[in-house]
């Protein structure tokens, strides 16, 4: 029924898919009944899913990645696709209204897609008041960025602006530095300016009653001399754990015509094209930090199997979302099943 569904909304144009499904969503279950009927098709509930990192107690180790709901106005509903934990954002913290459109597509034959949204958001504020009707007892992550128009040398301040307001609302924090899509966003994940980025907020997040954890997402592009960076990173200012990995800019490998691809543009790419690459992203962090830092892996999971790939390189947790769009929400219920078969 879903393959159904979905080769008629892949008709459309993704962005516009993507609002309308959610609205779908949002009525079906304010149906009486529904919202116990999805959580018996799709959440599995079972002690042995259990995660617990960075203090604290994740439901099962299957999430949902930064850029799906990016104003915080859906992880209610989101709650009942089978997640155990939801991120938030890209936010920043003055509202912004991305990309011009065109700058979403699918690559049907890769199941994968590209988008250069450019962290279009209705900003920090915005998402709070969103945050404020939180019913879902389900962890919540705020992946947070820098405004279009902020220079690099300002940066630090537009991430201290949105980890001061969202604080009291999420759970964790995701530090993004690693989206395509942002002029120059890039090369803050280079050691001198991330170190500084991340110190400032360790050193904010010190003085809270009680702190809050603080993850890096990083892209898929980078070296392994890059990464070894980022390992004395990690351990130099304390961060709890890695995002691993983002959107890539590479196009190798792609089944889609070429010129098809090129006529899409600039943009990041994701889903099974990039999975092999952030599997060995996990895999190269993990092996060569010893297994120091918490990883969650993200990037091209369109089934069981890649989830369990990305979890044996080395991933204490997994985040999905081009995957989730290909597959629905049953991935996370064969995900979870596929884990406690293992158990």
């Amino acid at each position: 029924m879903f393959k159904f569904i979905r080769s008629i909304l892949f008709l459309f144009d993704p962005e516009k898919v993507h609002y309308f499904t959610m609205k779908m969503i949002h009525i079906t279950l304010m149906i009486p009944g529904m919202k116990a009927l999805w959580k018996k098709m799709y959440v599995v509930n079972d002690p042995k899913l259990k995660r617990k990192l960075f203090g604290l107690t994740f439901d099962n180790p299957v999430g949902l990645a930064a850029g799906f709901d990016k104003n915080a106005s859906m992880y209610n509903d989101l709650a009942y696709c089978g997640f155990g934990f939801i991120e938030i954002g890209t936010v920043t913290p003055v509202g912004q209204d991305g990309n011009p459109k065109p700058r979403l597509f699918r690559l049907k034959q890769d199941q994968g897609i590209i988008n250069r949204m450019g962290f279009n958001n209705a900003g920090v504020d915005a998402a709070v008041e969103q945050l404020k009707n939180r019913t879902t007892k389900l962890i919540i992550g705020g992946n947070i960025g820098k405004n279009k128009n902020t220079p690099n040398e300002e940066a630090t301040s537009d991430y201290v602006k949105s980890f001061e307001k969202l604080f009291p609302y999420v759970d964790y924090f995701v530090v993004n530095v690693s989206s395509p899509n942002t002029p120059n966003l890039r090369s803050l994940q280079e050691k001198e300016p991330l170190t500084e980025l991340l110190q400032t907020l360790q050193n904010i997040n010190a003085k809270k009653d009680k702190r809050k954890p603080i993850l890096l997402k990083i892209a898929p592009d980078l070296t392994n001399e890059q990464l070894d960076d980022i390992i004395e990173i990690v351990d130099a200012v304390k961060l709890d754990g890695v995002i691993a990995a983002n959107t890539t800019i590479s196009r190798e490998g792609l089944k889609t015509y070429a010129k098809k691809v090129e006529d899409m543009g600039a943009g990041g790419l994701s889903g099974k094209p990039v999975n092999n690459r952030s599997t060995e992203v996990i895999r190269y962090l993990s092996t060569k930090s010893n297994k120091s830092f918490p990883i969650i892996g993200v990037g091209g999971i369109h089934s069981a199997e890649d989830a369990l790939e990305k979890l044996d390189a080395g991933a204490d947790l997994v985040q999905v979302y081009t995957g989730f769009i290909y597959e629905g929400p049953a991935l996370m219920k064969r995900i979870n099943q596929a884990i406690l078969a293992r158990a």
